[in-house]
């Protein structure tokens, strides 16, 4: 239910937005009674969700299944090192609503996935896309775009980072009339490939909550039709006018995308589960999803489990433990038909985070005995096998 006023408390907490001209009580309620979804509380996230939960927004909805992790830490600051192992989304709740007692935070624990996004994003009134896959992001360009909610999209590479408002007015473009297609697997380095300075994610994560507050407020130009490139490298703000594509697959006057089931948004590379299998308020290893390099090893020899090697292939080339199988990540979706049902399955990557993905993916893929192996390939290196190459 809408509030119509502000109570003295409030007035207090956002004087200083009040002291804008243009800016009054009006453009606060509008905040207060507003609702965001933030998709991913990672590096752009973190600081877009707390800006935002400090301006006075109502609702701030956070879809996201992952852990923190401690490389994490290095840009997404809502996570503190104890926080390391737990789900982000729950922490993200308990950091915002202590920054903003009266926010509410719902939590979409499964992440966005084709079969959920139309439902969920229809309840709020700015999509925030705060992911780090192609998949996602054009699945959020489909659905934001389907569903009539304007999206604010960010990115980061090194020190470099993008800011682009879509969905706002028939004239304006959406994400695929400026990339029509996903890239080919493997040819768009990640931020575990290529690296990023965390200060360039609070960059973007800001101007994603400024670009969310000219919205709901009605104050300023958001940038619709205007991609804001930023380069730290070289003190640059280049702002770039994208046109909208008359051809364009999903908003041009010939789309052919009419609802996310004619499009395949699992790129081999970002591997997501196709459903939720487990109840957020557990952990993988109280749900059985991830063991230990022991029990990984008692498998093996009592049960015949198959080892599954998900790595890239310059990684398995460096050290592999014996009998695995080998496929690489990407190519998990097509290889479906090489994996047994009867057998159970220990995927394993390097330190655990990428193969708990590829293990959630394929117990929602119809491999119910699979699991992914805590440590990775350097703790058995470290316990099991202490002569083999690490990397």
């Amino acid at each position: 239910m809408n509030d119509p006023s502000l109570n003295p408390q409030e007035k207090e907490r956002y004087s200083r937005h009040l002291n804008i001209p243009g800016f009054d009580e009006s453009a606060q309620i509008r905040l207060k009674n507003s609702s965001v979804l933030i998709v991913g509380v990672g590096g752009l996230g973190s600081p877009a969700a707390l800006y935002l939960a400090a301006a006075g927004v109502g609702t701030l909805g956070i879809a996201d299944f992952d852990r923190v992790e401690r490389h994490n830490l290095q840009r997404q600051v809502l996570y503190v090192e104890s926080d390391v192992g737990k789900l982000k989304a729950e922490v993200a709740k308990a950091r915002l609503q202590a920054l903003h007692p009266g926010l509410t935070v719902p939590i979409h624990g499964e992440g966005i996935l084709r079969s959920n996004a139309t439902e969920i994003l229809s309840r709020y009134d700015v999509i925030v896309d705060g992911t780090d896959n192609f998949g996602t992001r054009y699945l959020l360009n489909d659905a934001s775009y389907l569903c009539g909610k304007p999206l604010v999209s960010g990115s980061v590479f090194r020190m470099e980072g993008q800011v682009i408002v879509f969905g706002i007015g028939e004239s304006e473009p959406c994400y695929r009339c400026l990339f029509p297609e996903p890239p080919t697997a493997g040819t768009v380095p990640n931020c575990n490939e290529a690296g990023v300075v965390g200060a360039i994610c609070g960059m973007v994560g800001s101007m994603q909550a400024m670009e969310v507050i000219k919205l709901l407020t009605g104050l300023g130009k958001p940038l619709t039709g205007t991609l804001l490139k930023i380069d730290c490298f070289g003190n640059r703000f280049s702002p770039i006018k994208v046109a909208k594509d008359g051809q364009c697959s999903l908003c041009g006057q010939e789309s052919r995308i009419h609802d996310l089931n004619s499009e395949r948004y699992l790129i081999p590379c970002e591997l997501q589960p196709m459903e939720n299998p487990a109840n957020s308020n557990e952990t993988p290893s109280e749900l059985g999803m991830e063991i230990d390099v022991n029990t990984a090893k008692q498998l093996m020899q009592e049960k015949n489990a198959l080892m599954l090697d998900i790595r890239e292939a310059d990684e398995a080339a460096i050290c592999q433990i014996k009998d695995s199988t080998f496929v690489a990540m990407g190519d998990i979706p097509e290889r479906l038909d090489v994996l047994p049902k009867d057998r159970p399955i220990i995927a394993y990557c390097h330190h655990g985070f990428r193969s708990l993905r590829v293990a959630l993916y394929l117990r929602s893929a119809g491999f119910p005995n699979c699991t992914s192996m805590t440590g990775g390939i350097n703790r058995w290196a470290n316990e099991i096998e202490p002569n083999m190459a690490k990397y």
